[in-house]
């Protein structure tokens, strides 16, 4: 076992874009250093929602325990500061066994919060939420997601365009204290907490990822997930609920209603969700990694060799 260095708790951090592997190969390492996995995945926190969120297996979940899967409703809000504050107390339990953490999600944000903190988010006046929530009525999501893109166009990377809570968001935390969630992200360095990580990056050709995405949806569909929508929704689920609005699941409530044809429906899932992926990987460009890996090549002893050595640098 690796000792800890100046107190710093060790991290193993897998990071990529969907479908590219994240999960088999967070596995092997778990394996190896006899440890478990945190998921940093924004929604396979989300109860009954397995095929669409591709959620690791009962029986991968038999064989490695995985943290924070399936631990909220898909009525309910989880978010950054949430999953930084459970993954924090999750490492300090892991630590204490004297086991490493290894921590896997594409959800780039919430890894971010974990290793920097965020800001505490200032009170916003009830006129500036009035004035923008009823404006986005009028003018529309895509009016003020641009508007983002302007003031902020590093939120507006990870935020998407349909997403009008969180656009909404970030516009009245900038009119409330004229700085961007980016800026004030930056100044508040005082919650990073002290880790020493290996952060690893799993990569792909882009033509592959995009074949293994529209591969994965088709397997979706095969696997039941049109059945796992139709008893969301006898649960009481809503299409609006935090977790239906999600790729993958929003775009079928047209054929579920009998709009559009099955087919239709599932060119767009595949095309928002290569989006997704392209977002995730222009995110990634601006991080620093220990050890980037091609996903179809991986040499698995030589890279358990290198993560040795990076914690032993760090």
């Amino acid at each position: 076992m690796i000792q800890k260095q100046y107190n710093k708790i060790p991290l193993i951090i897998i990071q990529g874009a969907t479908a590219v592997g994240k999960s088999e190969f967070a596995i092997k390492i778990a394996k190896e250093f006899n440890s478990s996995i945190i998921s940093a995945d924004s929604r396979q926190v989300y109860k009954y929602m397995n095929t669409g969120t591709a959620k690791p297996t009962l029986k991968e979940q038999s064989n490695i325990k995985h943290h924070l899967i399936d631990i909220v409703k898909p009525d309910q809000e989880y978010n950054a500061g949430t999953f930084s504050e459970d993954a924090d107390k999750l490492i300090k339990q892991i630590s204490s066994q004297n086991k490493i953490h290894i921590i896997c999600g594409g959800t780039g944000f919430y890894i971010k919060a974990l290793l920097e903190g965020l800001f505490k988010a200032p009170e916003i006046p009830i006129e500036i939420r009035q004035y923008l929530r009823k404006n986005v009525e009028i003018k529309g999501t895509e009016f003020f997601y641009n508007q983002l893109k302007k003031i902020d166009p590093e939120s507006a990377e990870r935020i998407n365009q349909n997403d009008a809570n969180r656009i909404i968001r970030a516009l009245e935390i900038y009119e409330t204290t004229g700085k961007t969630i980016t800026q004030l992200w930056e100044e508040d360095i005082s919650r990073r907490r002290n880790f020493k990580t290996v952060n690893i990056i799993l990569k792909e050709d882009r033509e592959i990822l995009y074949a293994k995405i529209n591969n994965r949806v088709d397997k979706m569909i095969d696997n039941g997930l049109l059945n796992e929508m139709e008893v969301l929704i006898e649960k009481g689920y809503k299409r609006t609920d935090p977790g239906m609005n999600t790729v993958g699941y929003k775009e079928l409530f047209p054929f579920l209603d009998g709009v559009h044809k099955l087919a239709e429906c599932i060119v767009k899932v595949k095309q928002n969700t290569r989006n997704f992926a392209k977002r995730q990987i222009t995110w990634y460009r601006k991080i620093d990694f220990d050890l980037t890996l091609d996903s179809k090549n991986i040499i698995f002893s030589n890279v358990f060799k290198e993560i040795m050595s990076k914690l032993q640098e760090k």
